[in-house]
């Protein structure tokens, strides 16, 4: 039988052992200190403050998904807000900085548009981002719209300011003499042709006529607010000629369209004004930037699912009154000038459209339209590019005026049949008067 030897532990002497434990203590507490100090430090930033106030979010969606509220609108609207939050307060030391290195000219301009950084309207935008707006035509809306344009205001446009990083900015001021001459000394274009007014209701247009026999609402962003083209050229406005004079009665259209807007702030915008308005039909324009950066959307990274759920909830809202809802995508001119790449935008959109709303592509119409113009052109010897149908000759994407009668003359045809098959099915709108279709 073997016997183990016992074993000796070698002992230290006790006041060893204490300096020990508390050398040990004292780390601890400089690592303690230190971990506070810099979390101190990092949320005293912005991009500390967004970490922490997301790290905390996530744990709380942790302990949400336990009880399986994880995926409700509380939290993806809790995480949208922080993420904007963020880019809007990185965007405002950007700004400082570059309005810091400007020359004085351009700091005059910018000082009375009200995009210097004690005045300038950051609020997000274009679905995803931080947007610089003038607070002389714009004015922060907090009901979900983030921003709007300021009623009775009578603005134009400028272009071609040498901004930092050699970019050449655009944006409307108010069309007074004094800022045409500091927006000429600064270096600016300003685009004679584009005068924009805006009625009581803060929308561009002449007062609405809430009397009028047909009424209807447009949703949009840039393209319909119409960028670089006069009041009564935007497709709303021509909207409302092609329908009056088509349908011969009276008809109203509210122009609800502003640079920027995506589906989220067209929703609030729809409970906003149709209260005051009661439409007979809505008609929501889409464009790729709607679902995130415009040349990642056309090459399929796209958000579907966050503007899936808003076009659902204006489709939601139309339903419940029996309003039909037109959804309708802006042609992207590459589109009409180029190859018909369009399998992502606008392929994917009606993948993503609930049921009782109506879709319509009149990027047909555009390309027609454009053959004809070239056909003209060359008739005449002229260069068939840039297309009439857009701002080319401004550098400019948007719908130019004959764009934007091409566009109203396809949608106000949709329309038309929308219409005219409601009323057969014995649901017609509520308005006086026989809105049967007649021909132009």
């Amino acid at each position: 039988m073997l016997h183990r030897r016992p074993r000796f532990r070698q002992r230290s002497f006790r006041f060893v052992v204490r300096g020990e434990r508390l050398a040990r203590r004292f780390k601890q507490v400089i690592l303690g200190l230190t971990a506070c100090l810099s979390a101190c430090l990092l949320i005293g930033t912005a991009t500390g403050r967004y970490a922490a106030s997301w790290t905390f979010g996530q744990a709380r969606r942790a302990v949400a998904t336990l009880t399986g509220e994880a995926d409700s609108r509380t939290w993806i609207d809790a995480d949208w807000r922080r993420r904007r939050l963020f880019d809007m307060e990185q965007a405002r030391g950007k700004l400082r900085a570059a309005y810091d290195a400007y020359d004085p000219k351009v700091k005059e301009l910018l000082d009375a548009a009200g995009l210097d950084p004690d005045h300038a309207l950051l609020r997000w935008g274009n679905f995803d981002k931080a947007l610089l707006l003038p607070s002389t035509v714009f004015e922060a809306d907090d009901s979900g719209r983030s921003y709007r344009f300021r009623p009775d205001v009578r603005s134009i446009w400028v272009r071609n300011l040498k901004s930092t990083g050699g970019v050449l900015a655009y944006f409307p001021i108010p069309d007074t003499p004094s800022l045409h001459a500091l927006a000429q000394a600064a270096g600016a274009m300003i685009v004679a042709e584009s005068v924009q007014t805006t009625n009581s209701w803060g929308l561009r247009g002449g007062e609405p006529n809430r009397d009028a026999t047909l009424r209807g609402i447009v949703l949009g962003d840039s393209y319909m607010q119409g960028l670089f083209v006069g009041d009564d050229q935007t497709p709303p406005a021509c909207l409302k000629r092609v329908l009056a004079s088509r349908m011969a009665t009276e008809v109203e259209i509210l122009n609800t369209g502003h640079l920027g807007y995506s589906p989220e702030q067209e929703y609030y915008t729809l409970l906003e004004y149709a209260k005051h308005f009661d439409p007979q039909f809505v008609v929501l324009s889409l464009f790729a930037n709607d679902f995130g950066d415009l040349f990642e959307v056309l090459d399929g990274e796209a958000d579907w699912e966050e503007n899936r759920y808003w076009i659902g909830e204006i489709a939601a809202f139309c339903n419940a009154r029996a309003i039909p809802c037109l959804v309708v995508p802006a042609p992207w001119v590459n589109h009409v000038e180029g190859p018909r790449k369009t399998a992502h935008y606008p392929g994917r959109i009606p993948d993503i459209l609930p049921d009782g709303v109506t879709y319509y592509d009149p990027i047909e119409k555009f390309v027609e339209a454009e053959d004809r113009e070239k056909s003209a052109r060359l008739g005449k010897g002229e260069p068939t590019t840039p297309s009439h149908l857009f701002n080319g000759h401004l550098g400019d994407g948007h719908f130019s005026a004959l764009g934007c009668q091409v566009w109203a003359d396809a949608v106000g045809r949709r329309l038309m049949r929308i219409l005219e098959l409601r009323q057969a099915r014995g649901s017609p709108p509520k308005v006086g008067g026989d809105l049967t279709p007649r021909s132009p």
